[in-house]
């Protein structure tokens, strides 16, 4: 993809979008607008619509122009939403050469970025696999340009627009690797995913292979994996930015596969459980992003990936298993899998990385989405000052986060009388916060810990696929937040 900046329209694309809110249909934007069409203001009026993602084409001799409603004062999230689906609506009508309007407009560099952004999320398709290629998008196209027409100094403007085409490329490797059916992504995938991503990108990778996971102890991870016939992996990613001040570490559920194990799980929408390493694709896709833009953090990454299958090797609700924590688990549902390989996870970082911050992400209970629906993921957090870093960065980018207790009170549902904890209540009771208590277990009371439940928002029903499908949540929102810690 080639950027221009350009601070005038001397020289037209083969198409021109303008982007227009509600506010503009009574700004001289419109004069603006009219007499690149050649018609008069009054015309422009008759069909023009600022609804989000309203588009209305334009044919002058010069060029073509898209006027693209994106609503009432959009912010980024918006933005992305409705470039996106220009991009993936009408790429037929869009060429190679494309033009972006900003000049009427007071804008940050911010929104440059999201405008990119969703200009090349658009040509995402989740036909992978199919055997009949679709045609490639315009934008998709080696020789495709995008001219940003705007006041902003031509650097300012450049990195940007880098920054939004960065973002987009590795959302759709993680999109890619979301949709994908489990048995295209064992778990040996996501961890040479990680190693190709670390050599192209300048980061550290290792991978524990099952031998390895065993040597060590990380039992938890071993104990969901025993009804599989495809061995685990726990991929260890280490970023290291130049004038880093702090340690971040993060930790993604990597269960490629959840059949709920012998607490089997109903089969009307088992096959979605393809999505159950949401969390695993929001670390490696943000490990990826940072090391893109060389952000100021010392950045660390832990993926423990398997499949949660039935076999007869599988755990059994009453099995008592061990940790690498050294704490005992009795297990009370099989289907609480996750937690149980996130808290080998939590217990290895705290020990050999000692981060500053520990943020843990994951596609965890029906319970969250029973809470949020499909708009916003579960946050657990004691740490005032983590909770408000993360909040700032869900009202940037638009990925909704909201908080949930970790009461004291939370503790008794979780206690055994077998073992030191046990994985599920019994109940159909705050379920997403039990779940949170119980990982919070293998924190070993780090004192700025925060839980993602992201089972709502990482894969779900979309407007640009048939069926529910991946979104990338908490790429852009982690992001952010590193970004914001460095400034």
């Amino acid at each position: 993809m080639n950027f221009e900046i350009q601070k005038s329209l001397k020289k037209l694309p083969a198409a021109l979008i303008i982007p227009l809110a509600k506010e503009d249909v009574k700004s001289p934007q419109l004069k603006a607008i009219a007499t690149l069409a050649n018609i008069s203001v009054k015309q422009l009026k008759q069909d023009l619509d600022p609804k989000f993602a309203c588009v209305q084409m334009l044919y002058t001799p010069e060029t073509k122009l898209f006027i693209l409603g994106v609503g009432e004062q959009p912010n980024t999230h918006q933005v992305i939403r409705a470039f996106r689906t220009l991009s993936n609506k009408f790429q037929q009508q869009l060429p190679s050469d494309i033009g972006i309007h900003l000049l009427q407009h007071p804008h940050k560099s911010e929104h440059i970025t999201a405008i990119v952004n969703g200009l090349l999320l658009g040509p995402y398709t989740t036909g992978k696999y199919k055997t009949t290629e679709d045609e490639t998008h315009p934008l998709d196209h080696k020789k495709a340009s995008i001219t940003i027409y705007t006041k902003l100094d031509k650097k300012t403007a450049l990195a940007a627009a880098e920054e939004g085409a960065a973002t987009a490329a590795t959302q759709r490797s993680i999109l890619d690797l979301m949709n994908a059916p489990s048995n295209k992504k064992a778990p040996e995938v996501l961890a040479d995913w990680a190693v190709r991503s670390g050599k192209e990108n300048d980061f550290k990778v290792t991978v524990f292979d099952k031998a390895k996971i065993t040597k060590l102890g990380l039992d938890a991870l071993l104990a969901v994996n025993r009804g599989s016939e495809t061995p685990p992996r726990f991929i260890i990613m280490e970023y290291k930015g130049k004038k880093a001040k702090q340690t971040i570490g993060l930790l993604g559920k990597g269960v490629t596969f959840d059949t709920g194990g012998v607490s089997l799980k109903p089969s009307t929408n088992m096959h979605l459980m393809k999505s159950d390493m949401g969390g695993a694709g929001a670390v490696l896709g943000t490990m990826e992003l940072a090391a893109k833009l060389q952000l100021p953090v010392h950045l660390i990454g832990i993926v423990p990936t398997t499949d949660n299958s039935i076999g007869t090797m599988a755990i059994k609700p009453s099995d008592v298993i061990n940790s690498y924590s050294g704490k005992t688990i009795e297990i009370i549902d099989t289907d609480a899998e996750g937690r149980l390989i996130l808290a080998d996870a939590l217990a290895y970082m705290v020990k050999h990385f000692k981060p500053d911050v520990m943020i843990d992400l994951a596609t965890l209970t029906g319970s969250a989405v029973r809470t949020f629906g499909y708009h916003a993921g579960a946050l657990f957090s004691d740490n005032d000052d983590l909770i408000k870093k993360l909040y700032a960065a869900a009202e940037a980018t638009g990925e909704k986060i909201w908080q949930l207790p970790l009461w004291e009170e939370y503790e008794e549902d979780l206690k055994s009388d077998v073992a030191d904890v046990r994985n599920f209540s019994g109940r159909p009771l705050a379920g997403a916060i039990g779940a949170a208590k119980f990982l919070q277990f293998f924190t070993n009371e780090h004192p700025a810990w925060a839980h993602l439940d992201i089972a709502g928002v990482a894969f779900t029903e979309m407007k640009f696929s048939n069926q529910k499908s991946a979104t990338a949540f908490g790429i852009r929102l982690l992001t952010q937040y590193l970004k914001n810690l460095s400034r």
